[in-house]
């Protein structure tokens, strides 16, 4: 498994983009320079949305290079584990308010060979997954409720992402534990988010929608990045 890497990362969603068109969209987000692709995962349960199968994720695995990532924001996130791999997502993200016996799903997740992530939402306090850090490559904090696309950034989560920071460098430093961010990421809110101690980022809608095109959203998102945490 590769590890994370310390410089910030752009991981776009694809969650806002023409669905007909799934294929192209992840051509042109590698085109632009993204990192890696989030799958956004929604069973209409966990959140009130329904997006994509792994059948879906798997067709358009032979497309790019780029890495996958599944968001599984799913009340049962044990039942498609292995799909999701066999569809080609080389990190599997689960929320730790969805898994009945989180350490169990994330030993699953690694057995499975694939690297194991843990997500929470903005209401969870961090010391749900304070006792997994072992078994966790990335720690994702939601600076959105999850389910919809487009929705305000919550400073609000900067002093949990500080924290989970902190928590990670003290826990396993050696390990370089990736520390994303996913809801709300904009120019005008990676800022906070990268000073907070965030390192990946999670966007969508200001990706999408950027006037300028994929490319330049990326690069300039990464830019704001960088000049934050120098």
């Amino acid at each position: 498994m590769t590890p994370p890497a310390s410089r910030p990362l752009i991981v776009p969603s694809v969650l806002p983009a023409d669905f007909a068109n799934l294929g192209e969209a992840c051509r042109q987000l590698e085109k632009a320079g993204a990192d890696r692709i989030q799958w956004d995962i929604m069973d209409g349960r966990f959140v009130p949305n329904l997006t994509f199968g792994p059948d879906t994720v798997a067709s358009c695995r032979p497309l790019v290079e780029l890495p996958f990532e599944a968001h599984l924001m799913v009340d049962d996130p044990d039942r498609l584990l292995p799909r999701w791999v066999d569809a080609g997502c080389a990190t599997i993200i689960v929320h730790a308010e969805a898994a009945t016996h989180l350490h169990r799903t994330l030993q699953t997740v690694r057995g499975l060979g694939v690297r194991a992530g843990v997500a929470i939402n903005p209401a969870t306090p961090l010391s749900l997954v304070e006792h997994v850090i072992d078994l966790v490559d990335l720690l994702l904090i939601m600076t959105v409720n999850p389910g919809f696309g487009g929705q305000a950034y919550l400073a609000s989560q900067e002093r949990k992402i500080a924290a989970a920071r902190g928590l990670l460098d003290a826990a396993a430093p050696e390990r370089n534990i990736e520390l994303e961010v996913d809801g709300g990421i904009t120019t005008e809110t990676i800022d906070g988010a990268a000073q907070a101690g965030a390192r990946t980022f999670c966007a969508g809608s200001a990706l999408f929608r950027a006037p300028r095109g994929l490319e330049s959203a990326v690069a300039e998102l990464r830019r704001r990045a960088e000049e934050a945490i120098r």
